[in-house]
């Protein structure tokens, strides 16, 4: 007889704290995005689960203190489907643009995203909810020839500025983009491999990026395939 067959039904929070005692890597991989988390993002506009960081904890049993690194997956620039606030959102030829050349049309239903400028407001308070200890932005091939590039650093709210997410959404809607503006690059960035190699442009962009999150940029994508994505830190380490 051939070999028994291991259950393929078990407890997955025991089998993962075995894989920690052997001193394994366990990759957890959130989905969707911080601002549709049922209890910390835009309610109604939202999904029925978790998908900040620590949901990796109640949804797989591991405990809050054996997740080390926490990487933010964020675009250059900012997208959302469906409705809700967007306060930087573009409906103008930038907005045509990022859609484009981003390709920005669901997988599944090729429903055109909404596009705009980068929030850094929506991506402090994403930063603050995982505990980012790293960003790995994404896209940045796609504002090329964009001038000049806007950075979304604050909001405006009947004539007061706001650093911070408004508590509820009926302000959020209110909230009026206070932009910081850069220069933007025509230099084709897709064949750059190492981040010495960007243009001046870029690469006062993404430290402008990290200074205004206070998270480091670890991962920098130039383009969808493998080889186009540039690893200035392991984020692991």
């Amino acid at each position: 007889m051939g070999a028994r067959l291991k259950p393929l039904v078990t407890n997955v929070s025991v089998l993962l704290q075995e894989a920690v005692r052997q001193g394994r890597n366990i990759l957890f991989e959130g989905a969707q995005g911080t601002h549709l988390d049922i209890d910390h993002g835009t309610y109604p506009y939202v999904t029925s689960s978790n998908p900040v960081a620590g949901g990796a904890c109640t949804g797989t049993g591991v405990g809050p203190g054996q997740l080390h690194h926490v990487l933010g997956i964020v675009k250059a620039y900012t997208t959302r489907v469906g409705g809700g606030p967007f306060p930087t959102e573009c409906l103008d030829n930038i907005g045509d643009h990022l859609v484009e050349c981003g390709v920005e049309f669901g997988s599944t239903t090729g429903r055109r995203r909404r596009c705009g400028w980068l929030d850094v407001v929506v991506l402090r308070d994403a930063a603050r909810l995982n505990g980012l200890t790293g960003l790995a932005v994404t896209k940045l091939d796609v504002l090329t020839t964009v001038n000049p590039v806007k950075i979304c650093v604050a909001y405006d709210v009947d004539g007061v500025r706001r650093d911070t997410m408004p508590a509820t959404i009926q302000e959020l809607q209110k909230c009026r983009p206070i932009f910081e503006e850069m220069p933007g690059w025509t230099e084709d960035i897709r064949g750059v491999r190492r981040y010495e190699d960007f243009p001046a442009a870029t690469r006062n962009y993404l430290q402008r990026l990290a200074e205004l999150v206070e998270v480091p940029i670890q991962i920098v994508s130039v383009g969808p395939d493998r080889a186009e994505t540039i690893m200035l830190q392991n984020p692991m380490a």
